[in-house]
């Protein structure tokens, strides 16, 4: 595998694709008082903190940020959390990941809320790579990126030093 990296985004591109989706977000849960976007660990947060600032000037709801970290490596759930999960009930959640590749981190971002009854559960990811294995599908995407399994997508998001991209290696 060659290490030359293709630019798939821009800093600004990814900021478009951000605000496009806080305002498909918007119009989805317009009647809602308050919905929760909960971030999956590290750069689905840091997605989830940028459309919650986007939100936050454009909604008339409320958000509120959860946090999830999940053991990705292994065959059971393991998350920790920084919510009680019963404060969930009857809400709308939006579960947060930068890249869908084969759909077992979302798929283990729904375990967490299996037990709760929800309003509603969306799904957003900057990156959608259709090479899903688990049957989990995106409700919001940045963009829908045909690879090969052997190409390896990178998202820089909040990193020091380095500016906001999506390569494609």
């Amino acid at each position: 595998m060659s290490d030359k990296k293709i630019l798939i985004l821009n800093q600004q591109q990814i900021q478009q694709k951000i605000d496009r989706i806080a305002y498909q977000i918007l119009e989805d849960n317009f009647d809602e008082k308050e919905i929760l976007i909960a971030g999956i660990l590290p750069r689905g947060n840091h997605l989830a903190e940028r459309l919650k600032t986007v939100l936050d000037k454009i909604a008339p709801f409320s958000s509120r940020l959860l946090t999830i970290g999940l053991d990705k490596q292994s065959s059971q759930l393991h998350a920790k959390i920084d919510f009680d999960v019963q404060d969930c009930n009857n809400k709308v959640i939006v579960l947060v990941d930068d890249v869908l590749n084969s759909g077992k981190t979302l798929a283990y971002g729904f375990g967490v809320f299996l037990d709760v009854p929800l309003k509603k559960l969306r799904t957003v990811v900057l990156i959608d790579r259709n090479h899903k294995n688990f049957p989990v599908t995106t409700d919001y995407a940045g963009i829908a990126l045909s690879t090969v399994i052997k190409e390896h997508v990178d998202v820089v998001l909040d990193e020091e030093g380095q500016e906001d991209a999506v390569y494609l290696r």
